[in-house]
């Protein structure tokens, strides 16, 4: 009976579909923006997490928008974004259990290096920058994908009491990455935050052209999802790969990211 016992139990354990038995999940889904990926960070910090844990990690990499909705549809885990008021948004409405800063950068207006719409002797007033883009109707290549950069862009527009539109303004639907390309191609400038634009500035001939302004700033954080959502949400896993993102290890990591290759961290820690 007890060789029977264990050969069953030896079977449960290789099966995870056998009737009453369950193993435990190592695997947990990030959603995040995808500046943390086309700038090389995860790939840099991720490994790290996966051999000291175990646990494999599964990259989504979209738009914050993106991200939060799938938080809100209980398809990932824990979130890696940078929209803070809808991040908070998304707490109030009891979609996670707690947000967290991890770090910082800025967000950046990039363009032709021969600055058809004189953007460079403006400097570090991004409301007067878009109010000539629009008066110049100097193309403007815009995400146009409800990320934390489009929130922050239309934000900007908003606020200096602005609306862009015509065939100048050109909302593409797409990540960071692609956004930089588009923008390249057609010799526009963009927003961008600047951790992408440092990963690819040597393929693409667009300089920084308003870079400083206070409304630049771009604040990162990290939210698990509540567990309640339904049952295929890894808790367990996301609160690890919270509490590890937060440590004093992790964070040195994030700040030393970017300094041998570009001269700069291109994220300063800041988890309390």
């Amino acid at each position: 009976m007890k060789k029977l016992f264990a050969v069953a139990l030896i079977i449960c354990l290789a099966l995870t579909s056998f009737v009453g038995c369950k193993k435990e999940n190592q695997t947990l889904i990030l959603a995040t923006t995808t500046s943390t990926q086309n700038s090389g960070l995860l790939d840099h910090i991720i490994p790290g997490f996966e051999k000291e844990t175990g646990i494999d990690v599964d990259v989504i990499a979209v738009g914050t928008g993106a991200a939060l909705q799938m938080g809100r549809d209980g398809e990932a885990d824990v979130l890696l974004v940078h929209a803070k008021s809808s991040e908070e948004e998304f707490i109030a409405e009891g979609h996670g259990l707690k947000r967290s800063d991890v770090m910082y950068n800025d967000f950046v207006i990039v363009g032709p290096a021969d600055d058809p719409a004189g953007l460079k002797v403006i400097k570090d007033d991004v409301s007067k920058a878009y109010e000539t883009l629009l008066t110049s109707e100097a193309t403007f290549v815009s995400r146009g994908d409800d990320s934390g950069t489009h929130k922050k862009e239309k934000s900007i527009w908003t606020n200096a009491g602005l609306e862009p539109s015509g065939d100048w303004y050109v909302e593409v639907g797409k990540g960071m990455g692609d956004t930089l390309t588009m923008a390249d191609e057609m010799n526009a400038y963009t927003m961008t935050d600047r951790a992408t634009y440092l990963s690819m500035k040597e393929n693409l001939g667009l300089d920084i052209v308003i870079e400083g302004d206070v409304s630049l700033f771009n604040q990162y954080g990290v939210i698990p999802v509540n567990p309640d959502k339904n049952d295929m949400i890894n808790s367990d896993e996301a609160n690890k790969f919270t509490e590890w993102l937060l440590n004093e290890e992790t964070q040195k990591m994030i700040g030393e990211f970017g300094i041998e290759k570009f001269g700069q961290p291109l994220f300063i820690p800041n988890a309390e």
